[in-house]
């Protein structure tokens, strides 16, 4: 399955959402290939960070979609970081994608956006069933008191097109500082409210998958 993580903002999180994905999958089983499109390179630089530090499993990675189509059929999870500093990469990217993920933010800034992106990526599949869109919380509010993280995810429900799932990651150091590291919030820490937050995700995003 080729799985875009993308958004037309920048700076939602979503090298770090890819690259917690892809480890996730490794540790449970599947062949994953981390494909960097974002011309930041910022899912480059941390997966050279891991394989400097020497860190196992090793992430195989690749800058480039034809290289990712061509190789899809030797992985289960194929895992596209983009960048809206590319629009025509992130638009081919979506073309081949089985699904893609949207991290959104708590903001109203942000589901203005993703509405912006969805009705774009509906626009580039036409009558294809395929790319399914998917939106989640990023960055969620962690203080109970704060409604923000509901009202996002609300909102992303009245989204024509999108599957809003329920799991959501909250803003914890967990993610910085693992990201930093080369290590993936399970390797960091694997009981964590952090790796319990990427286990949920994941299983949504992934209930399809093959094994």
């Amino acid at each position: 399955m080729l799985t875009v993580i993308g958004n037309l903002k920048g700076g939602t999180g979503k090298s770090t959402v890819a690259f917690n994905l892809a480890l996730w999958g490794i540790s449970n089983k599947r062949r994953v290939l981390a494909v960097d499109l974002d011309p930041q390179a910022t899912l480059t630089d941390v997966i050279r960070v891991r394989d400097e530090e020497g860190y196992l499993p090793a992430l195989d990675l690749s800058q480039s979609l034809d290289e990712a189509i061509k190789a899809a059929q030797e992985y289960d999870e194929v895992i596209v970081d983009v960048g809206p500093s590319d629009l025509g990469t992130m638009y081919a990217a979506i073309l081949a994608a089985d699904q893609v993920v949207i991290p959104v933010p708590p903001s109203q800034a942000d589901v203005w956006s993703t509405h912006r992106f969805v009705k774009k990526i509906r626009e580039l599949r036409g009558e294809r069933s395929r790319p399914e869109i998917i939106g989640f919380i990023n960055r969620a509010d962690t203080h109970q008191a704060v409604r923000e993280s509901d009202e996002t995810f609300g909102a992303l429900g009245m989204i024509e097109g999108l599957r809003a799932v329920r799991p959501r990651l909250g803003q914890r150091m967990a993610f910085r500082r693992s990201f930093s590291e080369g290590l993936s919030v399970h390797e960091l820490e694997h009981r964590s409210k952090a790796a319990n937050e990427l286990d949920e995700l994941a299983k949504a995003i992934f209930r399809k998958s093959r094994r």
